[in-house]
């Protein structure tokens, strides 16, 4: 059971740059439902996605998989059909303790879980790609190759599930979103010190950009439809279809 997140609740010395470390890993089920407005929802349907445009014979891949979320929702979606999953992500820590959740599930889709830079993969054969809140801490210089290469491996009618955190470019609306966001997660307990601590060791490390930038982004590697399926203040996820 994950235990409750207060790694930023007493005062820090020193904020450090967020890593997804042992520490995050114990607290990270907890810390991500009460900062991420939707995030239940966002994930439960990506299940719903999987059942829908997964193709027997081919792979689905969660990038970014942390402790198993996602893939599992893919795996319940996908079923008994012939599809494997491929999960990645490059925090040794994530991981571990995916491993162990992977194991406990039942579902008949075989999972292979890869320790790496997301990066590095070589796509093929897709019919459903995953990125939940992973492009984000991705360098921005990087982000179009990626996307570019996951269009390469998907099969005509495939899919990316794209989820961020987003900006907007009005600077007031911008402002407001952020507030709102505050306010979410002080509804969900987290103290004034918790949330500017956390927002100083994400800054630099998360970087977020406009729902246009993603779309530009997407189009120009050659993705067709491009909508937003779901947004809850400065949180979004788009479909994306090859």
């Amino acid at each position: 059971m994950s235990e409750r997140d207060q790694l930023f609740a007493r005062p820090l010395a020193e904020i450090a740059g967020f890593r997804f470390d042992h520490q995050v890993v114990a607290v990270f089920p907890d810390m991500i439902r009460r900062s991420v407005p939707g995030y239940e929802t966002m994930v439960a349907m990506t299940g719903t996605i999987a059942e829908r445009y997964a193709l027997p014979g081919t792979q689905c891949y969660d990038l970014g998989c942390s402790l198993g979320a996602s893939t599992l929702a893919l795996r319940r979606g996908i079923g008994a059909r012939d599809c494997a999953i491929i999960a990645a992500d490059n925090a040794p820590a994530m991981i571990e303790r995916c491993r162990a959740v992977i194991a406990a599930d039942s579902a008949p889709a075989p999972v292979e879980l890869r320790l790496g830079d997301v990066r590095d993969i070589h796509f093929t054969n897709a019919s459903v790609v995953v990125l939940n809140f992973t492009l984000q801490f991705i360098p921005p210089a990087d982000r179009g190759p990626l996307i570019a290469a996951i269009g390469a491996g998907l099969v005509p009618g495939g899919v990316l599930v794209l989820s961020e955190k987003i900006a907007f470019a009005d600077p007031g609306l911008d402002a407001l979103m952020t507030d709102l966001h505050h306010a979410f997660k002080r509804a969900n307990g987290y103290s004034e010190l918790e949330v500017s601590q956390k927002r100083t060791a994400l800054e630099n490390v998360l970087v977020p950009e406009t729902l246009d930038a993603h779309r530009a982004r997407l189009r120009d590697a050659g993705f067709g439809a491009v909508d937003v399926w779901f947004q809850c203040f400065n949180f979004a996820s788009l479909l994306a279809f090859r």
